[in-house]
């Protein structure tokens, strides 16, 4: 029995081999507008730093570039790494953008890096010490500077108050693949988003945060709402499809060397995936659906059955954008989207 579900747009902003960041950035923009006239419900970007095959490092920049691209779609980040920011100017930021963009912003936030430790290291203003690990109060007092709840005696009380887009503000969820993260999200009454793609482990975390959820009079979702974050590649046929993912395998197999490169080719990909089979001792791999639109459909129902997920996130990365535009377009056309879909939150 199929569940009933949102179906929604992750971009990590690909660098394929031999493009550039700027024909990245443009395409992050260019991949909004078709996810909008396909009826997806929300367009998220990610964040990652010191990357040669990604050119999301500033998520937050590219939501105004995609809110005057698009009308109705929500937009959000996937996310906000918040250790490296200051909890009151990323209030500000978002805030800034929900009065921009009304009714349409989501403030999606991660604890981590979304880089090495050096990268970590460079972003911090201060660098006398490593910055502390302390996101479970920096999250509580973003909270805070958005919902105005301050304690009235904290020294930024009347901070909440000043943020520019009010009477706007952004809708925040917590992204995590950890049972720290599903505990936060239930104690604070968040939406939460699961990383599938990182974690395939992480259907537990589902019930354990619906378990623990604490409604919360400042949030649109009175009830536990779980969104999941799926790899998926749809094409003409189900060897096009593996053909296509080469290029991340590649990728991935790389990087749990320490090796970052651009995207590269599937032709480049397969012919390194051929001559260096993974070893059986290799790291889990990561759960890819793939195949035809039908197979892809199926591979996400099943998918939202594990987790009992609200919503469905795909992301991917791909060398050819018009590849990654004919999958997106396909995947909503086999489960029927239209742009009329496309409602609040």
């Amino acid at each position: 029995m199929s569940r009933s579900f949102r179906l929604s747009v992750l971009d990590q902003g690909p660098i394929a081999e031999g493009g550039n960041g700027g024909q990245a950035l443009r395409q992050i923009v260019d991949l909004a507008k078709v996810a909008e006239a396909a009826g997806y419900h929300r367009y998220w970007i990610a964040e990652h730093h010191a990357t040669p095959g990604l050119a999301s490092a500033s998520p937050d920049v590219l939501l105004g570039a995609v809110g005057m691209a698009t009308s109705r779609i929500r937009l959000g980040t996937g996310g906000v790494m918040l250790p490296h920011y200051s909890a009151f100017k990323t209030a500000e930021t978002f805030s800034m953008l929900s009065g921009m963009f009304p009714g349409r912003i989501d403030l999606g936030v991660g604890r981590a890096p979304g880089s090495d430790g050096l990268t970590a290291f460079a972003l911090q203003r201060d660098r006398r010490d490593r910055a502390p690990d302390d996101f479970p109060e920096q999250l509580a007092e973003m909270i805070a500077y958005l919902d105005d709840t301050m304690p009235a005696k904290h020294a930024f009380a009347a901070l909440g108050r000043t943020l520019p887009g009010r009477p706007e503000k952004p809708e925040p969820w917590l992204l995590g693949s950890s049972e720290d993260s599903a505990a936060w999200a239930g104690e604070l009454g968040l939406p939460y988003c699961i990383a599938d793609f990182i974690n395939p482990g992480a259907a537990p975390l589902a019930p354990d945060y619906r378990l623990g959820f604490t409604p919360n009079a400042h949030r649109s979702h009175d009830r536990p709402y779980v969104m999941v974050a799926v790899w998926a590649i749809c094409a003409e046929t189900e060897a096009e499809a593996q053909r296509l993912a080469a290029s991340s395998k590649m990728l991935f197999r790389l990087l749990h060397r320490g090796q970052l490169i651009a995207v590269p080719s599937p032709d480049t990909a397969v012919r390194f995936l051929e001559a260096e089979p993974e070893r059986a001792s290799a790291s889990r791999s990561r759960r890819m659906v793939l195949g035809t639109p039908a197979m892809v459909r199926a591979g996400l129902e099943a998918v939202a059955m594990e987790y009992q997920a609200d919503e469905i996130m795909v992301v991917n990365i791909l060398y050819d954008h018009e590849a990654r535009r004919r999958s997106y377009a396909m995947l909503a056309e086999a489960f029927g989207l239209t742009a009329s879909a496309v409602v609040a939150a």
